[in-house]
C-alpha cells in the first residue's frame, strides 16, 4: 500500500511553537525585545538617579527596581552591581551633557544649565566632581571638551575656569529638595559672575 505524500506545512515554526505550549508566530518584531530592554535600562538609570540623589549611593537597588517598575532580576540584567548602575549614572549625565553641546544653536549657558540641573537632582555627578579616578577622569575630560565647543572666541573663561567654577558650584549644592539645591546652584553661579540658561535634562526617549 502507497503511503500518501506529507502535506507541506506553511508555517512551520509556528506549529512547532504552539506544539510546545507557546502562542503561535504572528510575525512579532525581532527587535521588539531589545526595545523593551533599552526602555528598561533607560527606566533604570532614571531611577537610579533619583533614588541616590534621595537616599544616597548606598541606597537598596530594590528600591532602584521598584522605581524603575521592574524586577530585580531585570535590574541585575543589565547592571552586575552598584557600581556598574553608578557609571551608567554618570555616563549618561555625561551623554545629556554631551548632546546638550552639539544640538543647534547650543551656547555655554543653555549647557551650563543642563549641568546646573545635574547638579542639584545627581548625587553621583556631584561626586564625580570630588573623587579622583580613571572614570572620573575621563567623564571629567569629556565634559570639559563639551563645553570647549561652546565657548565663543575670546570668552573671558578657559575651559579649565570653566571646569573649576561647575566644581566650586558643585560644592554649593546642598539641601533636601531639587529646588534647594537648584537655588543654592544658581546663587553659586551670580557670585561667580557666570550666567547660566534654563535649569533642564537633555533626554532623548528611546524608540517605540
Amino acid at each position: 500500500m502507497t503511503k500518501p505524500a506529507e502535506s507541506q506545512d506553511p508555517q512551520p515554526a509556528a506549529r512547532s511553537s504552539a506544539a510546545h505550549g507557546g502562542p503561535p508566530d504572528r510575525g512579532r518584531p525581532a527587535n521588539q525585545g531589545r526595545r523593551v530592554a533599552a526602555r528598561n535600562r533607560t527606566a533604570l538609570i532614571t531611577a537610579a538617579r533619583e533614588v541616590f540623589a534621595e537616599q544616597g549611593l548606598n541606597a537598596p537597588l530594590s528600591a532602584v527596581a521598584r522605581r524603575a517598575g521592574v524586577g530585580q532580576g531585570s535590574l541585575y540584567r543589565h547592571f552586575t552591581d552598584r557600581v556598574a548602575l553608578a557609571s551608567a549614572v554618570l555616563d549618561e549625565n555625561v551623554r545629556q551633557i554631551e548632546r546638550a553641546a552639539v544640538e543647534p544653536g547650543a551656547s555655554l549657558e543653555s549647557v551650563l544649565g543642563v549641568i546646573t540641573w545635574h547638579l542639584s537632582r545627581s548625587t553621583a555627578f556631584v561626586d564625580l566632581l570630588r573623587v579622583h579616578g580613571e572614570q572620573a577622569r575621563a567623564l571629567s575630560e569629556r565634559v570639559r571638551t563639551a563645553l570647549n565647543g561652546c565657548l565663543p572666541a575670546g570668552h573671558r573663561l578657559s575651559p579649565d575656569d570653566v571646569m573649576l567654577a561647575v566644581a566650586m558650584v558643585s560644592g554649593a549644592v546642598a539641601g533636601p529638595t531639587p529646588a534647594d539645591r537648584e537655588c543654592l546652584a544658581l546663587r553659586a553661579w551670580r557670585l561667580l559672575g557666570v550666567e547660566v540658561g534654563p535649569l533642564r535634562p537633555f533626554e532623548t526617549a528611546v524608540d517605540d
